[in-house]
C-alpha cells in the first residue's frame, strides 16, 4: 500500500512540474495571415481582392482565405456561397472577420473538400448599393498518398501497441494462475 501510494505522489509530483512551463507561458501569439496569391472580383459596384494562402489550390489541404473589398469592410455586409461544379452550397453564410487579420473578411483553415471546379460567389451591401459577383476556382488533386495509405501508416503504432499488450496478457494468463508464473 505505501508504495502505492508513493509511486501516486511521484507521479502527481512529475505532472506538476511538467506543468509548470505551461502555466508561466505567456498567451499565445498567432502567426501573421501570409497570403502569397490574390484574385481581383467585381462584385456589382465593388472590387474585391480574395487572397490565398496556398498556391495553387489543392483539395483537403487547410488554407487561408480573405477577402478585403475596396474601401474596407467597415460599412459593408456580405455573404459568400461556395459551390463544387455547380452542385449544392458547401458554404452559404455570412461574411465575417478573419480571426487573424481582423481589417479582412476571411476563411480561417478552410479546405475544399474535392478536386474539380469550384464557385466563390460573393453578395456584398454597402454604400454604393448591393452588388454580385463570382470567381472561379480549380483545385487541383489532394497532396501526398492517399487518404486510406494514411490511416494505416499512421495506425501501425497503435497495431503494435495492441499486439504487444495482447501477448503480454497470454504469457501472464491474469485470473487463471494465481500465485504462479508459467513461463
Amino acid at each position: 500500500m505505501m508504495r502505492a501510494l508513493a509511486a501516486l505522489a511521484l507521479v502527481l509530483g512529475l505532472v506538476g512540474l511538467s506543468a509548470t512551463p505551461a502555466l508561466a507561458a505567456e498567451e499565445p501569439t498567432y502567426a501573421p495571415v501570409v497570403i502569397v496569391h490574390t484574385e481581383q472580383v467585381q462584385v456589382g459596384p465593388y472590387q474585391v481582392a480574395v487572397g490565398f494562402g496556398d498556391w495553387p489550390l489543392r483539395s483537403l489541404r487547410s488554407l487561408d482565405f480573405t477577402f478585403d473589398p475596396d474601401g474596407g469592410i467597415a460599412d459593408k455586409t456580405g455573404t459568400l456561397v461556395i459551390n463544387q461544379d455547380g452542385g449544392a452550397a458547401v458554404r452559404g453564410k455570412p461574411l465575417s472577420r478573419h480571426p487573424r487579420k481582423l481589417d479582412s473578411w476571411g476563411l480561417d483553415v478552410f479546405s475544399l473538400k474535392g478536386e474539380g471546379n469550384w464557385t466563390f460567389t460573393f453578395h456584398l451591401d454597402g454604400p454604393k448599393g448591393p452588388g454580385e459577383g463570382k470567381l472561379n476556382l480549380t483545385v487541383l488533386t489532394a497532396p501526398g498518398p492517399p487518404i486510406a495509405v494514411s490511416w494505416v501508416i499512421g495506425g501501425l503504432p497503435l497495431l503494435a501497441v495492441a499486439g504487444a499488450v495482447f501477448l503480454v496478457w497470454r504469457r501472464a494468463r491474469p485470473g487463471r494462475l494465481q500465485g504462479t508464473w508459467d513461463w
